[in-house]
């Protein structure tokens, strides 16, 4: 008899607060199963579940994104179809994912020329920030076409 586990078990196992073990149940994303008394006993599909679960939030997916497109489907009743819309749905992810990171670079590379600047304030690291200043704001500019240019060509240091 394979062995099941207790709410308080799986808590402690795996580190996710009861009320979340709770809260995944009431909306679906892991059930376990339920004794006469009532008490969730989960097994250890379940614990696999919820270890992926936590992957995938790692990833940046949502508990909707998860319950929505992964389901959770065992490997012997996995249609190649869906197979196929998961893997499209991974690659969308992926490239949003990748969009991010170029932001954050673009951010991160900001905040190291500030702060060089701000060390050793001169004219020429001044026009270095302010370059990459325009940049960044060229960069958003492009996702939102109504800010204004005014003002950007005009920093002069």
């Amino acid at each position: 008899m394979e062995k099941l586990y207790s709410i308080q078990e799986v808590s402690q196992l795996l580190g996710i607060p009861k009320d979340t073990l709770r809260y995944y149940d009431r909306i679906g994303i892991v059930s376990p199963s339920r004794e006469d008394n009532r008490y969730r006993r989960y097994s250890k599909n379940d614990l696999i579940d919820l270890m992926n679960i936590q992957i995938m939030q790692y990833a940046d997916f949502t508990l909707d994104e998860i319950n929505g497109t992964f389901g959770f489907h065992r490997m012997e009743n996995v249609d190649p179809a869906y197979c196929r819309e998961v893997a499209s749905f991974l690659d969308a992810k992926n490239a949003e994912t990748r969009k991010k990171i170029a932001h954050l670079e673009k951010v991160s590379q900001l905040l190291d020329v500030a702060a060089e600047t701000l060390r050793d304030f001169n004219h020429e690291s001044d026009q270095r920030l302010a370059e990459i200043v325009r940049e960044l704001y060229r960069s958003i500019r492009k996702k939102e076409p109504g800010i204004s240019e005014e003002g950007c060509h005009g920093h002069q240091g």
